[in-house]
């Protein structure tokens, strides 16, 4: 919903909004945008010459021959040749449009990858919006929407920028770093692609200081952990995050572990930028050297750093090279799991149990660790909770 309002609003603008281009294979209604019909409509050049079976709603469907939005039917082909050619309209027609392709997120690189890489190839701008994203966010509905691997096939395409956001603000920055970098003084020619997610979760204000350029690097801290004891780093980005949030309190609460907690919005951005600090460096040996943004953010961080997200573990072990310490990473391998939300991620390790057995696991083999450094560790973690009762495992799902 965030992107969707944004994007509303965006549609209004004086400046850009007649640019802005909608484009969706199918199920305009499912992505929250029939608010857009009785404005900005589904472009038809013969305009409408039936009547929808919605008429008697207040946002029925309204086709017009100056309608915006572009419907393809059920062909994520057509969507994509529709995006190719509003993204390259600048250079083929001398007039900027935006297009914003909005689809089930295993139909866009799962099925047409060939085609987003024949957009890049054009030097084509835009905006990929992979919606109802992840693994388990859309298990009602089959395999089929049950993706977990279109930010690897992403990272292969080196005009495509991913993003997996976890917060409203994020998206707010994020798409604003889109527009300028797409459409501004120095606009380049790049792909922002965004996966996003349709669950009911609470959106907070944008902090007052918040880190931005970290929201747009890749990783940001959300939360620091108060008082003594062993501590642990959890990573979560998209809809894992609200996971390790929750992690964060049963640790803090059961275990008696603190633990520090970031957004990663770009795992794959993270790693690009680490595989530049090491071309740079390659090239440069004469000069200083440079470090990784995810190094440089978790050096001196204490504890093991603990990595979720809903996408299949090799997305977040893209860093691993670069984390510095013991990294423990969960994800949703394998095919997807048709059952609910809270039963999928259990069967996947996701769950917010199953980080805190991660995290908890590693704060106890830091504490068994050989030296004056385990030593401390072995006094630091207890075997009862703060009130004296012996621990207990992780109970029960994240429902």
């Amino acid at each position: 919903m965030a992107v969707v309002r944004l994007l509303h609003d965006w549609m209004k603008n004086p400046d850009i909004g007649e640019r802005i281009v909608p484009i969706a294979p199918d199920e305009y209604r499912t992505f929250g945008m029939d608010s857009m019909f009785p404005s900005a409509k589904v472009y038809n050049p013969g305009g409408q010459q039936y009547d929808p079976v919605d008429r008697k709603l207040l946002l029925s469907y309204k086709e017009s021959a100056q309608g915006q939005m572009l419907h393809e039917g059920i062909s994520e082909a057509g969507a994509m040749a529709s995006a190719t050619a509003a993204g390259s309209a600048y250079s083929t027609h001398g007039e900027h449009m935006i297009p914003f392709y909005i689809f089930y997120s295993m139909f866009g690189f799962q099925r047409t990858g060939d085609s987003i890489w024949a957009m890049a190839d054009q030097l084509a701008r835009g905006f990929l919006i992979g919606a109802t994203a992840g693994r388990t966010t859309l298990t009602g509905e089959g395999l089929q929407h049950a993706d977990g691997h279109s930010p690897l096939i992403a990272a292969t395409n080196p005009a495509v920028v991913h993003y997996d956001p976890a917060f409203a603000y994020e998206v707010s920055r994020i798409m604003q770093s889109g527009l300028e970098r797409m459409y501004g003084a120095d606009a380049e020619n790049v792909i922002f692609y965004i996966t996003v997610y349709n669950e009911p979760v609470s959106m907070p204000a944008e902090p007052a200081d918040v880190d931005a350029e970290g929201i747009l690097k890749g990783m940001h801290r959300v939360s620091t952990a108060e008082g003594e004891g062993p501590r642990v780093q959890l990573l979560g980005s998209g809809v894992g995050y609200p996971r390790v949030a929750d992690a964060a309190r049963i640790l803090s609460e059961e275990w008696g572990v603190r633990a520090d907690t970031r957004s990663v919005t770009s795992w794959n951005e993270l790693a690009r930028d680490a595989i530049a600090a090491e071309e740079h460096n390659l090239l440069n040996p004469g000069e200083a050297k440079r470090t990784s943004y995810v190094t440089d953010k978790l050096t001196g961080a204490p504890g093991p750093v603990v990595a979720v997200s809903d996408f299949m573990r090799a997305v977040p072990l893209q860093i691993a090279r670069w984390v510095p310490g013991d990294y423990r990473v969960l994800g949703a391998d394998g095919f997807g799991f048709a059952d609910t939300r809270p039963a999928a991620r259990r069967f996947f390790h996701i769950d917010a149990q199953c980080v805190v057995v991660q995290g908890a696991a590693g704060a106890r083999r830091r504490r068994r660790a050989p030296g004056r450094e385990g030593r401390r560790g072995r006094r630091e973690v207890p075997h009862r909770r703060s009130d004296g009762r012996p621990r207990r495992g992780p109970r029960g799902g994240d429902a």
